[in-house]
């Protein structure tokens, strides 16, 4: 097994076990992440961010599959269970992922999933309705980084 190999299952096997703490120290000190609804972030964001999702998740499920790597790029296919929102939706996401490793740490991690199809689990019925348009993706996006900010303002203030 390719050394990535490992540093991509380990990842995930934090991610399962709402470990964010580890899965940040995946991560480069100038690493960048993208996903729909964070598009850019970079350091520490990343770890924070993680970290939320794993204190807010009330059930979940990861499952990683589909490893490859060709030197220091790596790809994965990931799925997640989860609830979300109010009342709680089951969420099924399948999600692409990209690495690029430095130092034996992930420099750039992007991942890639059909917005629309999220957001018509997460959301239900405004998200069948809605979902697709770039305007409620966007107001997704800025929601998400407000809560990304006080959460980490939070984490400061502790």
């Amino acid at each position: 097994m390719h050394i990535h190999e490992d540093h991509i299952r380990e990842f995930y096997l934090a991610f399962s076990r709402r470990d964010g703490k580890t899965m940040a120290a995946c991560y480069h000190k100038e690493a960048v992440f993208s996903d729909p609804v964070f598009p850019e972030l970079k350091g520490e964001q990343i770890g924070a961010m993680w970290t939320m999702l794993c204190l807010q998740a009330k059930t979940l499920e990861i499952d990683v599959h589909d490893i490859k790597i060709d030197g220091d790029v790596g790809t994965a296919k990931w799925e997640a269970r989860y609830e979300f929102g109010k009342p709680p939706r089951q969420v099924h996401n399948i999600i692409q992922a990209r690495f690029l490793f430095s130092e034996g740490k992930i420099l750039s991690h992007e991942d890639q999933f059909s917005f629309w199809k999220w957001s018509r689990m997460a959301l239900g019925p405004l998200g069948l309705l809605l979902g697709w348009q770039k305007g409620v993706q966007k107001k997704i996006q800025e929601q998400a980084f407000k809560n990304l900010k006080k959460f980490t303002s939070e984490i400061k203030q502790v």
